[in-house]
């Protein structure tokens, strides 16, 4: 029985076994309810071979949402380079921090306390820095006192240069005004600024090992934490243990194989005799974490510095040391060892460097692989709906898959055209004999 409310609405009573039953139903929720079913119907409905294909209702704010979300992660990037001198030796600390945590676990694993075995893994990664720190300082020392040794053969080179460029017909003016003011000493004096302006390096020391204390305490509780979320949030435990797998493997991987590249290049220039072996070697190391133009970063110096010691000969053989050891350790060995720890296209790894060099500072570039890799377990990993993106980040499994395959099927036909024309000349072939004899 169905009767005319006074509101506008429709109420209907209805007897049954159970009961009556009485619902009030407004225009407004009939006609949501009706466009609410229209996407799921279509999803599950099936077509008709040769009958037209519905068209699925696209979301009118899409648009919208890419725009709300380019915006916010601009401001998101422009905020952190506003802080870059705080979020920088914070993610370094964290990244530090992931890298140590199996020496944790290993201590635990074997009834170690939990307190002696954060300030094992603190004391660890203290020395490690102040092994860099040491380096770096006899670096900068011998740095200095090279330009010294070689100021005026840096000066001929820059007329010699100057002299070229002025041949090939830049103006002379321009080349003057380009070297007017070189002075090989001015480079020393900045190293001297670099190394007096203590504070800076000192603040983000304080904070590296400050964050990397409270960061060792609070790991004491991060496989509990995961046994506790696992439950209500799988997949973004499941990302962030792949995250921390993936950024040590790369870490610990790429600081071996650079350590051991480093060492390997410092030989080879002691044997060249190019002064400053030890620094270029140090370079070496550094821009092993570099993807792509690290391998340039360190070449640059050595090649300079053997130009000037030892001429063509002692260049040649400095790009091809270089390039021997940087091709088999980055072309061969990493790839083979990290796997698939950074999955990540090489035009993506380049712009990430490029990237967060201009967000953070150069630390961007030594830490891109790790941010980008955070980025995407934002941003894709811990969204189920965004896997359809992973094959053009650089997952490229199924990719070359699928193009192995069509490979195999476009040979398959090459061969099936050739043996077509093949059976057709020699079907020719009678056919003219039969003429001749005619």
């Amino acid at each position: 029985m169905m009767t005319a409310a006074a509101s506008g609405h429709t109420v209907w009573s209805r007897a049954g076994s159970t009961g009556v039953q009485i619902g009030v139903v407004m225009w407004w929720t009939r006609k949501r309810s009706k466009a609410a079913t229209v996407q799921p119907a279509l999803a599950t409905a099936t077509v008709a071979p040769g009958a037209a294909v519905p068209a699925v209702p696209r979301d009118e704010h899409r648009n919208a949402f890419i725009l709300m979300g380019i915006g916010g992660g601009t401001l998101a990037v422009f905020g952190i380079a506003a802080i870059a001198g705080i979020f920088a030796p914070v993610f370094l600390a964290f990244v530090l921090t992931i890298c140590v945590h199996p020496l944790r676990l290993w201590l635990e694993a074997r009834g170690v306390p939990r307190g002696l075995a954060t300030g094992s893994v603190i004391l660890a990664v203290t020395l490690l820095l102040v092994a860099f720190g040491y380096a770096v300082l006899i670096a900068i020392g011998q740095f200095g006192a090279l330009l010294t040794d070689f100021s005026d053969e840096i000066a001929a080179f820059g007329q010699t240069f100057e002299d070229w460029l002025t041949s090939i017909g830049i103006g002379a003016d321009e080349v003057s005004a380009m070297f007017a003011d070189f002075d090989p000493s001015t480079v020393v004096g900045f190293l001297g600024g670099l190394v007096g302006g203590i504070t800076g390096w000192v603040s983000a020391l304080v904070i590296i090992f400050t964050m990397l204390l409270l960061m060792a305490m609070d790991a004491a509780f991060l496989p509990h934490l995961h046994r506790q979320l696992q439950p209500i949030r799988p997949l973004v435990v499941t990302g962030f243990v792949n995250y921390g797998d993936n950024v040590r493997r790369y870490m610990v991987v790429t600081t071996v194989l650079g350590l051991a590249q480093g060492i390997i290049n410092w030989i080879a220039l002691l044997i060249l005799q190019v002064p400053g072996a030890f620094i270029w070697g140090l370079l070496a190391f550094i821009c092993s974490f570099i993807p792509n133009i690290g391998y340039f970063l360190a070449l640059i110096p050595p090649i300079i510095f053997g130009a000037l010691s030892g001429g063509w000969p002692t260049v040649i053989a400095v790009v091809i040391v270089y390039g021997v050891i940087n091709g088999v350790v980055q072309s061969v060995i990493q790839p083979r060892v990290v796997g698939k720890a950074v999955s990540l296209s090489q035009t993506i790894t380049f712009f990430s460097v490029l990237f967060w060099a201009v967000v953070i500072g150069p630390i961007g570039a030594i830490l891109a692989i790790p941010l980008t890799l955070l980025v995407r377990l934002l941003l894709v990993d811990s969204n189920p709906s965004m896997n359809w993106i992973r094959p053009m980040l650089g997952e490229l499994d199924e990719t070359k898959q699928i193009m192995a395959e069509s490979d195999a099927e476009s040979k398959a036909a090459r061969a099936e055209r050739r043996a077509s024309k093949g059976s057709g000349a020699g079907r020719g072939a009678p056919a003219a004999d039969r003429g001749s004899d005619a």
